[in-house]
């Protein structure tokens, strides 16, 4: 287990490695920087000034002092300073993570919540109107934007109540934290837990079909002992991939859903980075995305073996 572990540190860190050196590179293969962008904005353009600008931003440099640059200071925890408010990096990005992470994790909240009991249902139920019935929302869920559900709930609530959900980024109390994220994570968790139903179903249809499962009827053992208990629990691990991957995704994939709520968080910001050329937050950012995404497929890894007495990682 010890050497499984330190195999898969390994990889991880050439895989963080190889990711900070693809966009570090892709960025600059885009065509324009900041000063470009600044100065078209100003509507003129001095060699003199631009050149010293260059040189106060470290962009004039070549591309691998500046990449060497970057990373040394990653390590000693020094991201830079953002090109457009010249504030630091990290004091930019820290509270936006937050945000991020309690609108992610309310709406995985939401998906498991929701899907798992969802598509044991469905798959229990098979061929009768309730599967039929569960089984068109899960595609109803699958085949709406979020973006398109979340402006059909702004539109609902100016409808009903005369006003939108207003962001709240200092709620006071549990329950207006929650109000705060409900309606943006319901939107995108609706999606999530769409997906997670549908998986769930598939694979509890494989396992009810098993021989231990006929066995464990025989012997007695009750509808939900049997369902929840022995096929459930072999079932899962498909489900846990889906939801390790859904989680990763949510930290860095909500961009529409951030910006049609108004939601100050990571993706959102990334966008806006993006959009003016600002190097340190957007390097900074994808690495965060990045290390989000290795450490949740290895949880799952690590969850396959307590879900699943039979795997080991002793090779």
């Amino acid at each position: 287990m010890f050497a499984y572990l330190v195999r898969r540190l390994f990889l991880m860190l050439v895989t963080l490695f190889g990711i900070s050196v693809v966009i570090f590179f892709l960025l600059r293969i885009v065509p324009g920087n900041i000063v470009d962008i600044l100065f078209a904005a100003a509507g003129y353009v001095d060699p003199a000034d631009k050149a010293e600008l260059e040189k106060q931003l470290g962009i004039d440099q070549p591309l691998v002092a500046q990449y060497l640059h970057w990373i040394g200071g990653l390590l000693r925890g020094d991201l830079g300073y953002s090109y457009v408010s010249e504030k630091p990096a990290l004091q930019e990005i820290l509270p936006r993570i937050p945000i991020t992470a309690r609108l992610a994790g309310l709406a995985l909240l939401f998906s498991a919540s929701i899907g798992i009991p969802l598509g044991v249902i469905s798959a229990v139920k098979q061929g009768t109107k309730l599967d039929y019935a569960l089984r068109v929302v899960s595609l109803s869920g699958l085949s709406l934007p979020s973006f398109w559900l979340g402006l059909l709930i702004l539109t609902a609530s100016v409808a009903m109540f005369g006003q939108m959900p207003i962001f709240n980024p200092n709620p006071k109390t549990w329950l207006e934290a929650f109000a705060t994220y409900a309606v943006p994570a319901a939107a995108v968790g609706f999606r999530s837990a769409a997906l997670t139903m549908r998986i769930t179903r598939s694979s509890m249809l494989e396992v009810l079909r098993q021989d231990y499962i006929r066995t464990a009827r025989a012997k007695g053992a009750s509808e939900a002992a049997v369902n929840y208990h022995h096929a459930l629990k072999n079932a899962i691990l498909p489900v846990i991939t889906v939801i390790g991957i859904e989680a990763a995704f949510l930290i860095g994939g909500l961009i529409v859903t951030e910006t049609v709520f108004n939601i100050p968080g990571v993706a959102r910001f990334l966008v806006e980075a993006i959009r003016w050329r600002d190097y340190p937050i957007v390097q900074n950012l994808v690495m965060f995305i990045a290390v989000v995404v290795v450490f949740a497929n290895f949880t799952v890894d690590m969850l396959y073996a307590v879900f699943d007495p039979r795997i080991r990682y002793s090779e």
